[in-house]
């Protein structure tokens, strides 16, 4: 597979057009075409205002499309890749009940039905088929609303794109509804070497039966685009022909399908018309939106987004994947986008590209923001202006431009990106709206921010310094700042900061700050802001009435109630739950917590958690045995031994992570130490763990952690 040389800016593009799709259509999801004429009008920019909701919202389709895809380096990033692992990638990185899906129900929800059946043990793709959850079920439109990301990793290869949509949309999916999905990610792929869209479907055609209803329905469609102009008329005649009347279940393929081919068609190419019909014409708005925003963007490029109304300065680049992987959560446009590329470029034998040494936030492609805006606190709101421009960057890969004015004392321009959920409002609204945004902070007391700034020809000096805002014990925030510097006109200093001790309160954003003794006004130059190390951090109750630091766990047992004395009393019924936090880029540490066993077949201490299925775990089991097990794809036991234990003991737990090895300790006594040379878990966060009981603990202790030299 030969990749295109603007690779990167088209996929970027392509995750653009996605986001911005869904949060245009999803205000009003659902609705008819008769409803929104009548309530809204034609749809040609953002309606959330008018709707009194959000812009910035967690959404299946873009949680499940983001997620799903993460099957391909969890395994690998092998192109043999099988339904089965895609399977249990679900597994791990949904939590049931709770993220990703519409948890509608056995029979009621297909994706819900299919992640029932996974989890009873029918792999994939027997969990998604015909012969065993029936037809309509089975060819709901959810298949269609995950596949772009399996189209991006297959640049200008719509063959290998249909092969792992066909895989993908397996496990939940079957019939039509994998005809459909392979149309988009076949339309996809050849978008990027391909501009007209009549060759796109084309194209797209040959991987699916001529006999099969979705090739067929295209055909009509193309021909009454052929015979009339007016979309509203193509419209009225696929609501007669291929509506919801004509289709069972809550939200079937093929009428939605046929409204993103009619908005290619009669959108003339252009971002704007196409979005605007398509979310126009009604039904499953946000889904059709989103896959039509993503073929455009990936073949007409950020150009294309670009040409009409600003779709990307309300966005910001902001998105949000509430899995199982707490610490990915909080992300953004640009960071998605690399994702995909070294995917894509594992697939094709090239190694990955890590912009400016791997930063965080970097800025490298035209307009990106990554989340950086500025602070609406009364000393901040109004000082500055951001925008990605090129240069003023070491490695001449683009920067954020901070524009500053009229900064004096008690007006500071303050500008940052949410590392954690922005605010209690949000956290409780997205709870309401039936997917809650589970997240885990991706920066923590202990680590080091590092930031590089350059000045522009600014009219005097000013002063910057690092910050972050820290939620309080009562579910406010307050600013904490590190060591100012001076910096004048033409010059660039490096920041580096580590992060102070929050009291285990999780920290919401950081950012730059920039003030003045007098007025000042001009611009400096964000090269990049990163952070790295492990954390050093307790992890406790605060005091006051807060719940934001109880939200920085990922909940993955069944009753984590805020109303108990103990920081965290936990209940599993079935099963084992996980109670988790951190990042994927924590690597080497030690993990302790004193764990009350009140009733359970086992529990304890898990450490490099990267979501409900992929982790090491310190345990003591109802059979009166200390284990020490690594899940993936199941579990494997490394060590065990006898420890007899008995039900109200509290014991004190510790797991130290380093390289592949692992050590641990029950009560200061070293139980094990070994070491993983089979597929070895490197990074990931930590988690309380419980199996059918309940368990209480107070604080759980992360820091960073080397071995002894024996």
């Amino acid at each position: 597979m030969q990749l295109p040389s603007d690779y990167i800016e088209r996929v970027y593009a392509g995750v653009l057009g996605k986001i911005i799709g869904v949060y245009l259509g999803r205000p009003f999801e659902g609705w008819t075409y008769d409803r929104i004429m009548q309530e809204l009008g034609e749809i040609w920019y953002y309606v959330h205002e008018k709707r009194h909701v959000p812009l910035i919202v967690t959404d299946d389709d873009i949680s499940g499309t983001f997620t799903f895809l993460r099957a391909l380096p969890d395994y690998g990033n092998r192109p043999t890749l099988t339904p089965a692992q895609i399977g249990q990638t679900w597994l791990n990185y949904i939590i049931e009940q709770r993220t990703i899906l519409w948890w509608g129900g056995m029979g009621n929800s297909t994706e819900h039905t299919a992640y029932l059946r996974l989890k009873n043990g029918i792999p994939a793709p027997q969990s998604g088929s015909i012969a065993l959850n029936g037809k309509v079920v089975a060819e709901q439109i959810g298949s269609q609303i995950f596949i772009d990301g399996w189209a991006m990793v297959a640049p200008g290869d719509p063959e290998l794109a249909a092969d792992l949509a066909r895989r993908a949309a397996s496990v939940s999916h079957d019939g039509e509804a994998i005809y459909g999905a392979q149309v988009v990610a076949a339309m996809e792929a050849q978008a990027f070497v391909e501009t007209d869209v009549h060759k796109l479907i084309d194209t797209a055609l040959r991987f699916i039966p001529a006999d099969s209803l979705i090739y067929r329905m295209i055909g009509q469609i193309r021909e009454w685009h052929a015979a009339e102009p007016d979309w509203r008329k193509t419209r009225a005649q696929i609501a007669a022909n291929y509506g919801y009347d004509k289709y069972g279940g809550n939200c079937h393929m093929v009428p939605n399908h046929a409204l993103i081919l009619h908005a290619l068609l009669h959108g003339d190419d252009d971002f704007q018309k196409s979005l605007m019909i398509v979310n126009t014409c009604g039904w499953d708005t946000d889904c059709n939106s989103g896959n039509v925003g993503c073929i455009l963007g990936i073949k007409n490029g950020l150009a294309g987004i670009d040409a009409g109304p600003d779709w990307r300065g309300p966005v910001a680049d902001r998105m949000y994947l509430a899995t199982a992987d707490g610490g990915r959560a909080i992300t953004d446009a640009l960071t998605e986008s690399y994702h995909i590329v070294n995917i894509g470029r594992a697939l094709a034998g090239e190694l990955p590209l890590t912009p400016k040494e791997g930063a965080r936030y970097h800025f490298s492609l035209p307009g990106a923001v990554q989340g950086f805006q500025v602070d609406a606190s009364p000393d901040a709101q109004g000082t500055a202006t951001v925008e990605q421009v090129a240069g003023h960057s070491r490695s001449e890969e683009g920067s954020l431009a901070i524009r500053f004015h009229a900064i004096a004392p008690g007006r500071t321009a303050r500008v940052g990106t949410p590392t954690f959920i922005p605010s209690r409002h949000e956290a409780e609204y997205f709870i309401k709206c039936g997917y809650a945004l589970h997240a885990a902070p991706t920066l923590y007391s202990g680590q080091v921010a590092r930031a590089r700034l350059s000045a522009g020809e600014n009219a005097r000096p000013v002063t910057v310094n690092l910050y972050v805002a820290v939620y309080t014990p009562d579910d406010t925030t307050e600013c904490r700042r590190g060591p100012q510097q001076i910096l004048a006109a033409g010059e660039q200093i490096e920041l580096a900061w580590t992060i102070p001790s929050t009291g285990g309160l999780p920290i919401s954003a950081v950012g730059v700050e920039v003030s003045s003794a007098t007025r000042a006004d001009g611009v400096l130059y964000l090269d990049y802001l990163t952070w790295d190390g492990a954390p050093d951090v307790v992890l406790a109750n605060p005091g006051g009435e807060g719940l934001m630091w109880r939200r920085a766990w990922v909940n993955g047992v069944d009753q984590y109630d805020f109303w108990w004395p103990e920081a965290y009393r936990l209940v599993q019924n079935r099963g084992r739950g996980l109670l988790a936090q951190g990042t994927r880029e924590w690597g080497n540490y030690t993990v302790r917590a004193a764990i009350t066993l009140h009733l359970a077949a086992a529990a304890g201490l898990a450490a490099r958690v990267q979501g409900m299925q992929r982790y090491y775990a310190l345990l003591l089991t109802c059979t009166g045995k200390a284990q020490l097990v690594k899940a993936l794809d199941g579990d494997t036991v490394l060590a065990e031994t006898a420890f007899p234990w008995s039900f109200g003991a509290t014991h004190d737990f510790a797991l130290t992570v380093h390289g592949n090895r692992i050590e641990a300790t029950i009560d200061g006594r070293v139980l094990f130490a070994v070491a993983d040379v089979d597929r070895p878990l490197v990074g990931g966060g930590v988690a309380l763990v419980v199996e059918e009981g309940w368990i209480m603990c107070e604080a759980v202790a992360v820091t960073p952690a080397g071995f002894r030299e024996s």
